[in-house]
């Protein structure tokens, strides 16, 4: 079965000169034009197209790839407003529309916007929404806790930023957990740090507990061993210097350093830490 605004494989059925006519299912047969035809490709063989609608609202297939599918978030620009609503590049030929009553806020041209990209139950043409409360829920049944997860981020509060996580859940990265500023429509990696008994989830931008320890302990190690078994970090410096020698933010130095110090591979001092005798043989 032929889904609308996802990329499909899809069995080529014949030959023409306008292109390849592919088993759309439900869609009937459904045309990938000559333009995007891979060369060497035949009746009998299945291809990876995208299906959408036409400027004619004809299904049509592509093997260019879009910003974002159906079903996915993205942070995409405004092209053109008109009468209909605003207009999005999302990489194909015809530009996604967002229509008025989708919009959070009224849309201007050349801004980019974080939305949701969906199907019109009536129509099937594929739009967007920057209304993403319509579309995004609060889903723990997802995900466990150090799940690693692609995040969007939508929003700041006072206690942080608000992510969507993997295009389906809201998630909420601390400022405490953060060590540089982060901009609206940002796609980073994070990890589920906390699924909280209301079904709210905290976020983190490192590997929780241990995982991150035992990598940063290694990362610490060899600093040390290449700057004479001294560096000026210690658990009192500031969180950017921190971030510019480590990327991490200050508590998981701080972790990384008191298991270093528990094992008696380090000494912390005042300005800085140094390698002891033991660890030098770490």
């Amino acid at each position: 079965m032929a889904d609308i605004g996802r990329v499909n494989s899809l069995l080529v059925l014949r030959s023409t000169p306008q292109g390849l006519y592919l088993q759309g299912g439900w869609l009937g047969e459904v045309l990938l034009p000559t333009r995007y035809v891979p060369e060497g490709c035949r009746v009998g063989d299945t291809i990876d197209a995208f299906i959408y609608l036409d400027s004619e609202d004809r299904y049509i297939a592509t093997t260019e790839k879009p910003k974002a599918q159906v079903g996915e978030v993205a942070f995409l620009k405004v092209v053109e407003v008109n009468d209909f609503g605003a207009f999005l590049d999302w990489g194909l030929p015809k530009d996604l529309l967002v229509p008025f009553n989708q919009q959070a806020t009224t849309m201007k041209e050349g801004q980019s916007y974080l939305v949701y990209l969906y199907t019109d139950d009536e129509t099937h043409r594929i739009a967007a929404s920057s209304k993403l409360n319509k579309f995004i829920r609060h889903r723990p049944e997802y995900f466990t806790k150090g799940h690693g997860v692609e995040l969007y981020i939508s929003d700041k509060t006072d206690l942080g930023y608000v992510a969507v996580i993997e295009h389906r859940s809201w998630g909420v990265l601390f400022y405490s957990d953060v060590v540089k500023p982060l901009r609206i429509g940002q796609r980073i990696k994070g990890y589920i740090k906390r699924i909280r008994d209301d079904g709210k989830i905290d976020l983190s931008l490192h590997a929780p507990g241990f995982a991150v320890v035992d990598d940063m302990s290694r990362k610490v190690l060899r600093e040390l061993a290449k700057n004479d078994g001294f560096l000026p970090l210690s658990d009192k410096s500031e969180p950017e210097l921190i971030y510019d020698r480590f990327g991490v933010s200050k508590r998981a130095y701080k972790m990384t350093i008191g298991t270093l110090y528990k094992q008696q591979l380090i000494t912390i001092e005042k300005d800085g830490i140094r390698l002891t005798e033991q660890g030098k043989d770490a």
